[in-house]
Order: C-alpha cells, then sequence, then structure tokens
C-alpha cells in the first residue's frame, strides 16, 4: 500500500461520524442495536450504556478469543483515542496514551486493584506483562476521571475484570505455535456449586526470536541479537455466598517474566549494546472482598483489602566494571489498600454511591526505601432527571501525606431524542495526578540529579461533548465526540536538568468518529478515526509519541456456522519522537498494519485457529530505534468442555 492510499483511506475515514461507545455492530435481523449489556467504570455501578453520558469502548472475552489477542496491547491498538507505543515485541516496555494525556495519566484497575507500580519514575502502568487468556472483559474509559478514581486518570481509566466460574465444572485450554519462536499454552477449570464459584487459570508465553534492533543502528559487523520473552501467569477469582445478605470474594493473580532484549551500548549510547541485558519481573496482585446487603437489598456494602508487590531486576549485559561494578538495577513496590463502597437504591432510577479509601505506597532498596498514604472519601449521584434524561456527578476529596489535599468532581449528563433515537452525551471534571516516591525522594548525587520532596500535583481540566445515531433499524449507526483537555502543573526537568519541578502545561484536544454497518446477519463492518491535538502550551511543540491522525477498519465475517474470519486494517500517522541518540523532536513514520484471524469449531469442545498479523509486513517502528515484528503467523488448537457435574 503506498503513502498516498494511506492517506487516502484515512482521508475517507475521516468523514465517518462515530459515537463514544464502542460496541459491535448488530446483526441484520436483529432488532435493537447490540451495545454491551452494562457498563461498570463510568459510575462504578453496573448501568445500561443509554444512560451513560462519559466515552467508554467495551471489550469482551468473546472479542479477545475472535481476535486471537494474547497481550493487553494487542487488545488496545485498535481502540479509538487510544495510541499504544511499545519498544518492541512481547515483554518489552509498552506504554499507552489516552486522548493524548501523557502516559502515566491512565489509571489500570484489576478486579478492584489499583496495578500501577510505586516503583517507577513517573508512576505509568505496564502494559506489556498483562496476559488476557483468563479476561472476561476489559473496559476503555476516556477524559478525566479523578471524582471516582482520585490520582493517576487524568486521560482516563482502563478496567479490567478476570472470569469467574459459572455453573458445572468446566475445563479449558489451548496450545498455539508460530513466528518468532512462539509457544503459548493455557489452561483453566471453574464453575460453581450451591453457593461457591471458583475459577483457576495458568497462561504461558514465549516468543523467543523477535527482531527489535534496527540493522541500520547497529556498528559495522555487530550481529542483531533478537529479543526472547517467557511469561508466566497463575491466578484465580474465588467466592462464596453464605446467606442471600452477606458474601466474601478473593481475587489473586502472580506474574513471573523473563526478557532478553539490546539496551544501548555503555561506551557510546547512540549504538545498541553487543550483549544483551535482560529484565526479570514479578508481579502479585491480591484483593479479597468482603459485600454486606442491608435495608432489604436497597444497602449494597463491599469492604475490601488490597496488596499488590511489584519487582523488577535488571541486569545490563554490556556494563563495564569500571563503570558498575555488578550491571544491576532492582527496584520493589508495594501497595496496601483498604477501601469501603456503599450503593444505596433511593429510587428504581436513582442512586447514591458513599465512598472511602486509605492507602499506603512503599519502595524499598530503589534505591533508598520511603513511602506515602491517601485517604479518600467520595459521594456519587447517578439517576434519571427526567424523561429520557439521566445523569451522574460525583465529589471526592483526597487527602496525600505528601502533598495535602485535592478536591475533585465529575459530571456527565445524556439525553436521548425519541423521534429519531439520537442520544447527546457530555462529560466535564478535574483531575490530578500524584508525584510519585522516585520524584519526591530519590536523588542520584553521582549524577547531579535531586529530587524535589516540595512537588506538587499535576492538574487538569477537561470536557467531552458528543452524539450516538441508530440508523435503519439499527443496521447503521454513527456518531462524533469532541474532547478538550488542559493540563497544568507538569512535572519535568529544570532548565539544568538537575531536579523536577511543576513548570508544565499542555492542552490535550480532538475528535473521535465511528460507524459501523450490518450488511448481512453474517457480516459486520465498522470504521473508526481519532484526531488528536497534544500540544506543549510553552513551546508550541507538539507532545511526543501521540500521532494527529488514526484510523482502523474491522470486519467480522461468518461464512459458514462453524467458521469465523476477522481483519483489521490500522492506520497511525506521523508524530514527533526521540531517536535512538537522544535526538528529541524527529518525525516517526506512518505505518498500517492489516491483520487476520480465522477460528473453525471442529467438535462442540474442539476449535482449530489461525492468524496472521502484519500481513504487509510492515518494518515499522512505534518507538524510535525499536522494532516492532514483522510479517507473522500462527496457529493452535483450543479445547473447552462442561464436565456436567458440580464438585
Amino acid at each position: 500500500m503506498s503513502r498516498s492510499q494511506i492517506r487516502a483511506a484515512a482521508a475517507g475515514l475521516a468523514v465517518l461520524l462515530c459515537a463514544s461507545i464502542s460496541a459491535p455492530a448488530a446483526r441484520a435481523d436483529e432488532a435493537e442495536f447490540a451495545l454491551p449489556p452494562m457498563i461498570v467504570s463510568a459510575t462504578q455501578i453496573a448501568t445500561p450504556p443509554e444512560q451513560i453520558g462519559s466515552s467508554v469502548t467495551v471489550i469482551t472475552a468473546d472479542d479477545i478469543e475472535r481476535n486471537q489477542w494474547r497481550t493487553l496491547p494487542d487488545a488496545l491498538r485498535a481502540v479509538p483515542g487510544v495510541q499504544v507505543e511499545q519498544n518492541g515485541g512481547p515483554g518489552s516496555a509498552a506504554a499507552v496514551f489516552i486522548w493524548g494525556a501523557n502516559a502515566n495519566h491512565t489509571k489500570v484497575i484489576v478486579d478492584g486493584i489499583d496495578v500501577s507500580d510505586p516503583s517507577t519514575p513517573n508512576g505509568a502502568f505496564d502494559f506489556s506483562q498483562l496476559l488476557l487468556a483468563d479476561v472476561a472483559r476489559i473496559e476503555i474509559l476516556r477524559g478525566p476521571q479523578s471524582g471516582l478514581y482520585g490520582s493517576d486518570a487524568i486521560g482516563g481509566v482502563i478496567l479490567i475484570e478476570t472470569k469467574h466460574g459459572q455453573g458445572p465444572t468446566s475445563l479449558t485450554g489451548s496450545l498455539e505455535g508460530g513466528s518468532f519462536g512462539t509457544f503459548n499454552q493455557n489452561a483453566g477449570v471453574s464453575g460453581s456449586a450451591d453457593r461457591f464459584h471458583y475459577s483457576f487459570n495458568v497462561e504461558h508465553f514465549r516468543a523467543t526470536d523477535t527482531p527489535v534492533t534496527p540493522l541500520d543502528l547497529l556498528p559495522p559487523g555487530q550481529p542483531r541479537n533478537d529479543d526472547l520473552y517467557d511469561n508466566v501467569t497463575v491466578s484465580t477469582r474465588l467466592g462464596a455466598d453464605f446467606s442471600d445478605q452477606f458474601g466474601v470474594d478473593l481475587v489473586a493473580r502472580y506474574t513471573h517474566s523473563n526478557l532478553l532484549f539490546t539496551g544501548p551500548d555503555d561506551l557510546d549510547f547512540t549504538v545498541p549494546a553487543p550483549e544483551q541485558s535482560s529484565q526479570t519481573d514479578d508481579q502479585l496482585y491480591t484483593r479479597g472482598e468482603a459485600r454486606w446487603t442491608l435495608l432489604g437489598g436497597a444497602f449494597e456494602n463491599r469492604f475490601g483489602l488490597a496488596y499488590t508487590d511489584d519487582q523488577t531486576r535488571q541486569v545490563d549485559g554490556a556494563a563495564l566494571p569500571e563503570l558498575d561494578e555488578s550491571g544491576v538495577s532492582s527496584d520493589i513496590g508495594h501497595r496496601i489498600k483498604g477501601d469501603w463502597q456503599g450503593k444505596y437504591t433511593v429510587a428504581p432510577e436513582e442512586t447514591l454511591l458513599f465512598g472511602a479509601e486509605a492507602e499506603a505506597d512503599q519502595i524499598v532498596a530503589s534505591p533508598i526505601t520511603a513511602q506515602n498514604g491517601d485517604q479518600a472519601g467520595l459521594i456519587e449521584w447517578q439517576g434519571k432527571i427526567f424523561d429520557r434524561l439521566y445523569g451522574a456527578a460525583s465529589l471526592r476529596y483526597d487527602h496525600d501525606d505528601a502533598f495535602g489535599s485535592a478536591v475533585t468532581w465529575h459530571v456527565a449528563p445524556t439525553y436521548t431524542i425519541d423521534a429519531i433515537g439520537t442520544q447527546l452525551k457530555a462529560s466535564a471534571g478535574n483531575c490530578f495526578k500524584a508525584p510519585t516516591l522516585n520524584q519526591l525522594y530519590v536523588s542520584y548525587p553521582l549524577f547531579d540529579f535531586f529530587a524535589n520532596p516540595a512537588l506538587k500535583p499535576e492538574t487538569s481540566l477537561g470536557y467531552d461533548v458528543g452524539f450516538e445515531q441508530p440508523v435503519a433499524n439499527n443496521r447503521f449507526r454513527f456518531g462524533a465526540t469532541y474532547f478538550h483537555n488542559d493540563i497544568r502543573n507538569l512535572i519535568d526537568y529544570n532548565d539544568t536538568f538537575t531536579m523536577l519541578v511543576n513548570i508544565g502545561h499542555a492542552t490535550t484536544e480532538g475528535a473521535e468518529t465511528f460507524a459501523s454497518f450490518a450488511v448481512t446477519p453474517q457480516l459486520d463492518l465498522r470504521a473508526d478515526y481519532t484526531y488528536t491535538i497534544a500540544r506543549d502550551d510553552q513551546t508550541g511543540q507538539e507532545l511526543l509519541r501521540r500521532p494527529r491522525n488514526k484510523a482502523s477498519l474491522t470486519a467480522t465475517w461468518r461464512p459458514l456456522e462453524k467458521l469465523t474470519l476477522a481483519a483489521s486494517v490500522i492506520y497511525v500517522g506521523t508524530r514527533l519522537d526521540i531517536n535512538y541518540a537522544g535526538t528529541a523532536d524527529i518525525e516517526a513514520r506512518p505505518y498500517t498494519l492489516v491483520n487476520l484471524d480465522a477460528s473453525y469449531k471442529l467438535t462442540d469442545t474442539v476449535s482449530l485457529f489461525a492468524r496472521g498479523e502484519n500481513l504487509l509486513d510492515q518494518h515499522y517502528q512505534e518507538v524510535t530505534g525499536f522494532l516492532r515484528p514483522g510479517l507473522g503467523i500462527f496457529a493452535g488448537m483450543r479445547v473447552a468442555f462442561d464436565t456436567g457435574a458440580s464438585p
């Protein structure tokens, strides 16, 4: 595909109008548009999408299986308003930018657990380690959300829910192999009996030969070392209802991964090192919860206690003894968080939500030990204002032990014009991003860099407005959303690069457009286009790694009852970046990805599947200096059956 063809395709998508809520297109023989049944992330209360004013995309377990996504970055690449940037292949650091906000402005929650790592320098979540075989649902909530979620939610929130057992004991498993030395397996058992439900899963992802270093960066005669990534994840979700009013739940997830990669040469940082470095990650996320219903079911209470433990160890394979005796660095971060949430049903379509949280973050020998805490309380009203007009409003108070207090709010109304079915929607709110423990307390005197305990939180004020329009008995659907966010007090280096200070000011704005069409009962089409402007208001420059233009086309075709085909085309336009040598504001080239997935149900319990990724064999880089994988072919087998018995 030529560059002119790519531009023409993007221009064609630009004229499509789209809605904020991402949903599969309806089949032609269905009377209603196939919207997600409920959305949780926007209000923390399961709510029909027609009553939600915020912009939300929902990815289901069926979407994950049909598109054969294996890691969280894979699932997020086609989401409107979201840009994924990964330093190479599987396992390499991956960041997400929502609506042009910074990578550390996205809050990620897995089964009620804030999974950000307290030991990372800027607090950004690394999306690369999360595998998807046990994931039931992903919600991507866009726009400022501190009014409900506190710190880190300037760009939005990603809410992930894993699978829980129900019904007779079910056994699942899959085996997959393919390009780049890929060999993946997963197995699970789940079910329920009486008042007890359970789910146990184990996943293994392995890719041994992923070329990441561009050949033109290598010094003459130096061979390229391909990346190796190995990830084992074990997870469980258990629950028991002791009565109709009281129950308990427990979730736990442990990941151990190893990555062999090529870093910069210690003598010349502008070229890759001849030896590979290694990174080992150990992540433990766990949460226990008690559920207690009062007042005849009108007042639902949840009491939770969560603990996270993140440990990262890097060994620099190119470290020189005279520069670094060991070449080893370690980061350890812990978080313990207690929370209470009470949902009181005032009327059939009116709810009050109350919440209280207390958390303590700690870093250990990273390279020092430090800690900080936050306590918060919130209240939210959600309900029907009058016929076809719904709304939600929240107010939250946080007290941070380091910088003091922050008050945030969020409102999100939506109205449906009954005569034509148009849904009008909007949301607005303010946000804050607390400085990290590294930014507050970790100094490096040897390099003349010092922490700044006086840092204040980054803040923002943002809003979005849009609409969604069904046509032809919901076979065709389109809409648009405009977003705007002013971000102040950004933490950045001072003029001498010896300390971090609050000096930044940025503006992000743009529009999402979307259209879906149920061509036949077997063929669904969808197109998305996002235009984003993200600029540094002090320099006037565009912010790094945020493309102005992003477009995608997706199709699902069921030509036979047992055969399903899924195809996607993703276009990402030019954007500013920083290269391997540290030169800033270079223009990163656009790229187009074409993917094709196929699955065939051989029997009631056995399915065969295959997929082709990057079918155009594009040699592209999401992060300049690190190649993403080229053409890849993968195939495997999946089994799933019920035993018909309960334990």
